[in-house]
């Protein structure tokens, strides 16, 4: 046998090699993961950077590690110095996937308000219609589509699913104009709508599944999770920086 065959005989049997440890290592990882009983499923399990760390994607964009035997399950930040300044590896995964998962919802589903002219980017919010703050928020949404933001509401039920914020949030859902419910509910207004069909439900668990917990939550257009309410201005700011 040539030596250049036997080269690649040997790059190809460490290739599998490889490729049967990433995969063992995948299966006791999910093994252990089933073992604790996650309340959100598993969507993928890789190698990190780091060697011997694995990066585990659960639904909705929320990141762990594990080691490759199982044994070691952890949940933080993974930072990788590069130029000389740290790069938030673990920020950057939960990001893409968070944003993702957001820009992928249908129009249908939520309440949108429209950028006056050119939009410029959008922002998610998971709202409550009794939740105070998503009050003062909603009176500024006027001066964000004034600045070339697109406001999309999805329902978030604060204090979980059959509280008077979830009837108030499936009513608003079920109405025919949606925004002209909800601007009436947070004015104080009562509604009423027939049962339905709704995505509201979903939409809390979708919340919960990206570490939403509590109301408003604003994402932006690349991912990023705004807990709280913000000022026009420094939401506007925000949404428009990576531009």
């Amino acid at each position: 046998m040539r030596v250049t065959q036997i080269f690649a005989a040997a790059a190809l049997a460490l290739v599998s090699t490889f490729a049967a440890a990433a995969d063992d290592a995948e299966q006791t990882i999910r093994k252990t993961l089933q073992s604790l009983q996650l309340d959100v499923p598993v969507e993928s399990v890789a190698a990190s950077p780091l060697n011997g760390l694995y990066e585990v994607k659960l639904k909705g964009g929320r990141v762990l590690y594990a080691s490759a035997d199982g044994q070691f399950v952890m949940q933080g930040y993974l930072f990788q110095i590069q130029d000389g300044k740290p790069v938030n590896l673990t920020e950057k995964a939960e990001r893409q996937a968070i944003a993702k998962t957001i820009n992928g919802i249908p129009a249908g589903e939520m309440v949108v308000y429209p950028a006056v002219g050119q939009a410029k980017s959008h922002i998610t919010v998971f709202t409550d219609t009794t939740c105070p703050y998503c009050h003062k928020l909603h009176a500024e949404v006027p001066e964000l589509n004034k600045r070339g933001i697109e406001v999309r509401y999805v329902a978030f039920p604060r204090q979980g699913l059959g509280s008077p914020g979830d009837e108030q949030l499936q009513a608003v859902w079920c109405s025919s104009d949606r925004k002209g419910a909800l601007d009436k509910m947070i004015d104080g207004k009562e509604i009423k709508a027939a049962k339905c069909a709704n995505p509201v439900s979903k939409q809390f668990q979708l919340g919960q599944s990206i570490g939403v917990n509590g109301t408003p939550a604003i994402v932006l257009e690349n991912g990023q999770v705004i807990p709280g309410y913000q000022p026009a201005a420094q939401v506007a700011k925000l949404a428009l920086a990576d531009k």
